[in-house]
């Protein structure tokens, strides 16, 4: 679940504030809602009441009922992508992609509770859970796009590896990072939540790029 942090919501001018103060409040209401009554019994009335706008100002931000439950920052795809385009020239790929994605999980430990309720939702519902694994892996490619471009910047015009085909995206080694980093991102979280009495989550984030960045040697005996 990909919800916008106060430090992302910090960028841009008031009006857009606003707006993503606005699409974080129904979101979380949307979700709240389905995970109390079950999403089929939620209505887009009961969800701009409780975030107190009107039903017009819901589908300023939604086309659907549904879109509410699994488009909870239709934003951060596009902060991700550009975040990984305008990183330090020397930062390597990985790091690129990792900063990226800690400056939008820098609320996670605050939003943990709506993370879990989220996913309460999305696998009590197999036509939401299809959208929302569809939405994950629509930010992937996002993501594999961003890194390609990136390496196609710095004079790496084919990273793509034997058999790929050309085009933003479509190699090998974008594709498995972007892959890669939205698994640690998720053992991360998973690791943080059985031991939120020991560690940040920030924390765990960067130890476990720190281990991909070694290339995940076995621990010492």
């Amino acid at each position: 679940m990909q919800l916008m942090s106060e430090k992302g919501a910090a960028r841009g001018g008031l009006r857009e504030r606003k707006k993503r103060a606005t699409r974080a409040a129904l979101s979380e209401a949307a979700v709240r809602l389905a995970a109390e009554h079950g999403a089929e019994k939620v209505t887009v009335e009961a969800i701009s009441a409780a975030a107190g706008v009107s039903v017009r100002t819901f589908f300023n931000y939604f086309d659907s009922r549904d879109d509410a439950f699994v488009v909870v920052d239709a934003d951060a795809g596009a902060r991700m992508r550009r975040a990984v385009l305008e990183a330090p020239a020397e930062f390597s790929p990985l790091a690129a992609l990792r900063e990226a994605m800690a400056a939008e999980l820098a609320e996670a430990e605050q939003q943990h509770e709506l993370w879990r309720l989220h996913a309460k939702v999305l696998h009590a519902s197999p036509h939401l859970l299809a959208r929302g694994v569809g939405a994950h892996m629509a930010a992937e490619a996002d993501l594999a796009d961003a890194i390609a471009e990136r390496l196609r910047r710095v004079g790496v015009p084919d990273a793509t590896g034997p058999g790929s085909e050309p085009g933003p995206g479509s190699g090998l080694y974008p594709r498995l990072l972007a892959a890669v980093a939205g698994a640690a991102v998720r053992t991360s979280m998973d690791h943080w939540s059985a031991h939120q009495e020991e560690a940040v989550f920030l924390d765990v984030f960067h130890e476990v790029f720190t281990l991909l960045a070694a290339g995940l040697p076995a621990p010492p005996a």
